[in-house]
């Protein structure tokens, strides 16, 4: 009995320590941190905690299948880092451009839509994950994907090496 309590105890320690840890990592984030490029113009845009954790979650539940980290599965050479967003086309660098290219992507020269192999809003009926995203949830996972080499420099993106 005394054993199953020290459990019950160490346990209860471990949740509530992650609970307040968790809470302290989004409370980091200082407005410097998370203002993200909004369009090729140059303007920018802070986003929310709320948007943050929102944008994460979607990401995991919606992209994380193939873009694990910020890599891409079917062509490693091709991933979500700022340099390869830069050098799409149209340049997918900016919230707004990321936005458009998850309601309808092309290739990455921008010539070919890939609606029907890359999950989209235009093509939810082919991928049932994107049938219930919202603006503002395309919004949080844009966010999502251009803060985390802010968050996380060495490890977004990084391919098989760390994922």
């Amino acid at each position: 009995m005394i054993k199953r309590s020290i459990l019950l105890i160490a346990i209860a320690t471990i949740f509530i320590f992650q609970t307040f840890v968790s809470g302290a990592i989004a409370v980091e984030l200082d407005a410097e941190t998370r203002t993200v490029p909004l369009n090729e113009k140059g303007d920018t845009v802070v986003l929310s905690l709320e948007q943050i954790a929102k944008g994460k979650e979607l990401f995991n539940s919606a992209c994380a299948k193939c873009h694990v980290g910020g890599g891409t599965r079917t062509n490693p050479n091709i991933n979500l880092s700022p340099e390869s967003l830069a050098l799409a086309f149209p340049p997918r660098n900016n919230l707004k451009s990321l936005v458009d290219y998850i309601k309808e992507p092309t290739t990455y020269d921008g010539v070919t839509d890939i609606s029907e192999v890359h999950p989209a809003t235009k093509s939810a009926d082919v991928f049932p994950e994107m049938r219930n995203l919202s603006d503002e949830d395309l919004k949080a996972i844009a966010g999502h994907i251009l803060l985390q080499p802010k968050i996380n420099p060495t490890r977004w993106a990084g391919g098989k090496a760390f994922y």
